[in-house]
Order: C-alpha cells, then sequence, then structure tokens
C-alpha cells in the first residue's frame, strides 16, 4: 500500500545553547539542494523535473521528518538518501528551533538511484527550517505541500509535543515513534490516544517494538519444539536482560509473552509476576545493564527446561536454545537492527496493520503505570 512518511524529531532546547542552534543551519547549505522561496516550491521542482528527461519521479507515499534537533536537516537527509533506496516517496524534512525569530527557510533536491543500470529513478525532498513559535505555521507547511493522492506515514522522533494536535493525526496513515525516547511513556501514550480519537484507522509504529523482533521471533519458533511445547505449562519465571534505555523494549516483550501465552497478571503483587492457565505462579527478573544490547537475554524456566534467547552486542546474529534433561538443541537467528533508519526500513518493508502490536499496548501501558 502507498504510504506517506513524516519524521518527526523534538528536542528540548536552552536558553544556554540557543548561539549553537542558531548556526545548525549555515547560510548557504548544497547539502539540502537548492534553497527556494516556500511560494514557489512546486514551480522549482517542476524544472527540476524539466533539466534532465532521463529522471523518472517516484513516489509511493510523503515521508516528513520533524526535528527539534539543532542540525537534524543533514542528518535526517542523509537518511532519506539511503531510505530511499528501497522505498519510493516524496520526503518533507522539517526542523524547528521554537526560541528563536520567526522565520523560514525552505530547499528542494532529489534523490536519485539507478534502476537497471540506465534511468535515474528519482524521490523529491522538501526541507524546511522554521524558527519562532510555529504550530499552525508548520501544521499549513506542512499540509500545503503533501501529496494529496498519497498516504502519510509520519516519523517523530524524540519527546512528543503540542505540535502533535488531533487535526495532525487525523490526516496521518501510519505515526512512527520511539516510546523508548520518552520521560514518561505512559503520559505520552495518552496524549497520542486523545489526538487519534477521530482517526480509528491510525497505525502506530514503535522503534522500542521492532528493536525485540529477532527475539520474539526467536522465543515463537523455539516453542515448535516438542520439548518446549511439553515445558510449556510448568513455566515459573521469566528473566529478561536489557540496556537501561530500552525499558520499554523489555516491557513490551514481556507483555507479549503473557498474551501469547494466556498468563494472567498477579495484580496484588509487588513486582512484575503472572500465573498461567495451568496454576503455575510465574516470577519475573528483569536486570538493567548499560553493556547490553536493547535487549540480550531473555529466559524461560519449567520444570527441567531452559528456553533461551541471547545476543552479544555488536554481533550479528541472535542465539536460541533449549535445555531439557540430556536433549540440547540451538540455532541462529538475524540481529534486530538498532539504528533509527534500519528500524524505518523495517518497518515500511513490513506494512501491514501491526495487529499485535495492538494487542499488546493496552498490557504494555497497564505496566508502565503499574
Amino acid at each position: 500500500m502507498a504510504a506517506t512518511v513524516i519524521l518527526m524529531t523534538t528536542a528540548k532546547t536552552s536558553i544556554a545553547n540557543m548561539d549553537t542552534i542558531s548556526t545548525a543551519i549555515p547560510e548557504v547549505c548544497p547539502e539540502l539542494g537548492i534553497e527556494v522561496p516556500v511560494a514557489t516550491i512546486d514551480s522549482e521542482l517542476r524544472k527540476l523535473w524539466e533539466q534532465d528527461e532521463a529522471r523518472t519521479n517516484a513516489s509511493l507515499m510523503n515521508l516528513v521528518v520533524f526535528s527539534e534537533k539543532p542540525g537534524a536537516l543533514l542528518e535526517n537527509s542523509a537518511i532519506i538518501r539511503e531510505l530511499t533506496r528501497e522505498h519510493s516517496c516524496r520526503a518533507i524534512l522539517v526542523e524547528i528551533d521554537s526560541a528563536a525569530e520567526p522565520s523560514l527557510r525552505a530547499w528542494i533536491t532529489a534523490h536519485c538511484h539507478l534502476a537497471e543500470g540506465r534511468k535515474s529513478v528519482c524521490c523529491e525532498q522538501i526541507s524546511f527550517y522554521l524558527t519562532g513559535r510555529v504550530t499552525g505555521r508548520f501544521r499549513n507547511t506542512v499540509f500545503a505541500h503533501l501529496n494529496s493522492d498519497l498516504p502519510l506515514v509520519f516519523w517523530w522522533q524524540g519527546e512528543l509535543s503540542d505540535i502533535l494536535t488531533e487535526r495532525l493525526v487525523s490526516v496521518m496513515d501510519r505515526l512512527v515513534i520511539d516510546s523508548s525516547s520518552w520521560a514518561d511513556p505512559a503520559a505520552s501514550f495518552t496524549m497520542i490516544e486523545n489526538c487519534s480519537q477521530e482517526n480509528s484507522d491510525l497505525i502506530i509504529q514503535d522503534h522500542a517494538w521492532t528493536r525485540s523482533l529477532q527475539f520474539r521471533i526467536g522465543i515463537a519458533s523455539l516453542f515448535d519444539d516438542p520439548a518446549a511445547q511439553m515445558a510449556l505449562p510448568s513455566i515459573h519465571s521469566v528473566a529478561i536482560t536489557y540496556h537501561p534505555d530500552h525499558r520499554n523494549t523489555a516491557l513490551q516483550t514481556l507483555a507479549w509473552l503473557a498474551i501469547q501465552a494466556g498468563w494472567k497478571d498477579l495484580m496484588s503483587a509487588a513486582e512484575f509476576a503472572f500465573v498461567s492457565n495451568s496454576g503455575v505462579a510465574i516470577t519475573v527478573t528483569l536486570t538493567a545493564n548499560p553493556e547490553s544490547a536493547p535487549l540480550s537475554l531473555l529466559i524461560l524456566r519449567g520444570e527441567g527446561t531452559d528456553v533461551r534467547v541471547t545476543y552479544q552486542k555488536g554481533a550479528s546474529h541472535i542465539q536460541r536454545q533449549i535445555e531439557s534433561g540430556a536433549y540440547k538443541a540451538s540455532s541462529l537467528s538475524p540481529a534486530d537492527p538498532t539504528m533509527p533508519a534500519e528500524l524505518v526500513a523495517l518497518q515500511l518493508a513490513r506494512g501491514g496493520k501491526n495487529s499485535l502490536y495492538q494487542k499488546i499496548l493496552p498490557r504494555f501501558r497497564a505496566m508502565l503505570k503499574s
């Protein structure tokens, strides 16, 4: 399905670093393409395509990147250059400096890649640098330059802000976030819920969830083994080791385990704990390790059986193991991506309605409040 993607990054700024921020975008910035007046963007884009008849304009989605991080336009332009190798789009990049006096600058460019060694397939990129109070200007500026025939994917990097309004969310098809970057995930998910009340079709894609993909595939595949299947009713403990910055990934994986296995919460427990369908109490141990990958270890223990998925930071693979008495089995799977550009590429490639994430989200949000 075609889609529109908006990349959005927010970062809080202070008076102390305003001088640094004000010079984040230089007067001349060829890395972003040709600087143009906002009112002439459409006509300048037409001229860009007329200059070379060998170029083919390809676009399956609108991709908008919004950031309040100094220098994010340049960083995100490099991301889009790589992303468009596999995902054709009209990219709209936005960087905001709310502490400066009101202003607006715009650039246009095209990211071109060879098709069958001959013709260039190109994707448009429009970049905006807004300063001052921008809530209305941001929305109007972006809306005016969306390709109305294409769906909208909005990648929001960083903390949510009051720029995320009901009107903005109402036109999104996908909202890409990283809940691990939020100081208060519970409040931020409530904000998204409130803003999306009129958009029941909104698909949320969370980097925190995508980082656990191969761990979840590994656990699911291990339970295809008869030894693990036999041990499932007797599982009595879960242990997860994670990086302190990625607690949400650990909690989402735990919520997935509980839902898929049919475990019920032990609401009176001081720590996370469950009870299985067979009545076995299940203890949970969550260990934060600053030397860990986002997820580095997940162990399920049952009667005489250990099922584990292990990842050594920097390795190219994840190891999956079963030990049940004298029986041992192991296998490997690819490691999960960790960089934002890799995560977005994977999310766009998989597409779909992300129904499993929607399924675990209420359980995960309950865990955030506990």
